[in-house]
Parts: structure tokens; C-alpha cells; sequence
């Protein structure tokens, strides 16, 4: 990997955060990339490794050893011809219907068959800010969650949005199917979420993690299932599922946090029956990324993109509206 070595000897009028002043002096890298080559030592201050949090007084210089972009993540990538639902396109973004079971991007197996290998198929030109295996890709969904989600073609379009999310100016809306009874109708859930020690790819509240604030809303309450949107102020892995769970209302379909088929245990035969079959059925957790509203990076004026409710959750909302009349 080739990089290019040089100094920054500063003059601020004000101190700031090392890994956001660096974040807006390159425009080839994301602020996840410059905290990770800060921490790998590629970036100092006085010749003296810090970490990314390193507040700036002014007067130092920054010497730094960066890798060229095109060199980050250069294993090939597969172009695939994936069927992509394509909800909104311009010469700057695009928006996408995931579906649920894709993954976003390639990663610990998981090569092959991902939104991105999709995506470099069908477009020629994507935004390369996280790097040639993540082409385009702003934001992600877990795999099981299906719904909006944006695409950048350039690196400028790319950083706009990007410190849009960081700015927490983009508004989210979820959909759910919930099990549980919700004490309120409407709130925020307002808990930190840190990394289980058990299981590092669970998540749970606990107040040394980072802060998170789910806003929720309840559409309808039936005798075992709940209609629900959320909109997510922060953006935690697995936020919304983990606050869900904090609630006892958990996503249903979602056994990492209580919500397979174990609740289905303890109910009247019949109900518990068919309840454990439409968890078969669904194969995913009940939530669905319905809208997006951020600014346009290039007009500047808001717009919503919109994904309708996927087929599997509409048959499971019908299903539900029985199981409240019987």
C-alpha cells in the first residue's frame, strides 16, 4: 500500500477535535478512517501519537502518513447482477428498497451476493469515500432489515450527507411489529447501549455505552402484536431493537433479543401455534426502514424518500388483525 507522508503545521483560531479538524482537511476520507489511522499511529501530533478526541490548541504541526485512497479495501470486487428496487434517482444520489436478508456490504462471510457487489453492476459511477468494497454506501441496514437506503455517486455527495447523520439532521422513520404492551403510547426511550462482553454481536443497555434516544409511537395495540414507528435520533447498532427489548416489547422475530419464538411460549395453544409458525415464516425481524427526510446535497431542499411496508410484514399485520377479533 503506498502512502504519502507530510506535516500540517496549524494556525486555529479556535481548539477543536483532531480527528474532526482532519475530517474536514482531507476530502478523500471519512471520519471513521481518520480515527482508525489515528489510532494505528499513521497520524501525530509533535511527532507524539494521541488519540482521535485530541483537542487542538493551534500552534502544533500534524505529521501524518495517509494511504491513497484507491489503495483502501482495493480487493477486487464482484460485479453481480442483483435485483435492485430502485426507489429515487439523480445525477448526485440514489435511493434503494433493500429487502430483507441482503447484507449491505461484503465482510466476514459475506463476499459475495451483497448490495454493494449490486450496486457496482448497475452503476458506473459511486462515491469511494469508504472505500472501493463499500462503493457508494452512506449509512447501512442490518441484513434482516428491510427499507430506504441512500446511495451517494460522488465523494462530495458523500460527505454531505454524511455529516448530515453526523449532525443528526437526517429524520428517520421505522416500521415495527412488536410483541409486549406498551405502557405509553408515544415517548423516547432514552438509554446508553454498549457492546455485550458476553456476546460481541449483541448489544444492551448499560450506562458506561453510548447514549442513544429512540423516539416511538404506537399505531395499534392488539392482544399479543403491536404496530409501531420509530425514529431514531441516534444511530447505534441495533438501536432500535435493543430499546425495544429494554421495553419487553421486543421486535417479533428478533431472537437475539427475546423476540422469537420462546415468547411464544406460555400463551393459549391454539394462538402460541400459529404465532410460531409465522416466526418460520417471516425468517427475519419485523422491522422495515420505511422513510428518509435529509437536504439534498446539491439543491439544498428537503426531500423524503419512502419504502412501502414489504409483502412478509403485510401478511403478518393481516394475520394480526385476526388474532384481535378472534
Amino acid at each position: 500500500m503506498q502512502f504519502k507522508s507530510n506535516t500540517i503545521p496549524l494556525s486555529l483560531k479556535k481548539p477543536q477535535r483532531l480527528d474532526i479538524f482532519l475530517t474536514n482537511y482531507f476530502n478523500d476520507f471519512s471520519r471513521t478512517q481518520i480515527k482508525r489511522m489515528i489510532t494505528d499511529g499513521n497520524i501525530k501530533v509533535n511527532d507524539s501519537i494521541v488519540k482521535p478526541s485530541h483537542r487542538l490548541i493551534g500552534d502544533e504541526i500534524i505529521h501524518y502518513a495517509l494511504p491513497d485512497m484507491n489503495d483502501i479495501n482495493d480487493d477486487a470486487l464482484l460485479a453481480e447482477k442483483i435485483d435492485l428496487d430502485i426507489l429515487y434517482e439523480d445525477d448526485a444520489i440514489i435511493g434503494i428498497n433493500k429487502p430483507p436478508n441482503l447484507v449491505v456490504h461484503p465482510g466476514n462471510g459475506n463476499q459475495n451476493g451483497t448490495l454493494a457487489n449490486g450496486l457496482i453492476y448497475y452503476f458506473e459511477k459511486l462515491s469511494t469515500v469508504n472505500g472501493n468494497n463499500r462503493p457508494g454506501i452512506v449509512h447501512r441496514l442490518d441484513k434482516d432489515t428491510s427499507g430506504v437506503i441512500l446511495i451517494a455517486k460522488d465523494n462530495i455527495v458523500h460527505r454531505n450527507l454524511s455529516k448530515q447523520f453526523e449532525q443528526r439532521s437526517v429524520e428517520k422513520k421505522y416500521f415495527s411489529i412488536t410483541w409486549g404492551k406498551w405502557e405509553e403510547k408515544e415517548g423516547i426511550i432514552d438509554l446508553s447501549i454498549a457492546r455485550s462482553r458476553k456476546d460481541p454481536t449483541s448489544f444492551l443497555v448499560n450506562d458506561t455505552g453510548r447514549s442513544a434516544q429512540t423516539r416511538f409511537s404506537v399505531l395499534k395495540s392488539g392482544r399479543y402484536l403491536n404496530e409501531v414507528n420509530f425514529f431514531p435520533k441516534t444511530g447505534r447498532t441495533h438501536q432500535i431493537r435493543v430499546h425495544a427489548s429494554s421495553k419487553n416489547c421486543p421486535v417479533f422475530c428478533d431472537e437475539k433479543y427475546g423476540g422469537g419464538e420462546n415468547r411464544a411460549k406460555g400463551l393459549i395453544p391454539e394462538v402460541s401455534k400459529e404465532l410460531s409458525k409465522k416466526i418460520k415464516y417471516l425468517n427475519r425481524h419485523a422491522l422495515h426502514a420505511e422513510e428518509i427526510i435529509f437536504n439534498h446535497p446539491i439543491t439544498k431542499k428537503q426531500m423524503a424518500i419512502s419504502a412501502p411496508i414489504p409483502n412478509d410484514l403485510s401478511s403478518l399485520l393481516n394475520f394480526n388483525n385476526k388474532l384481535n377479533w378472534n
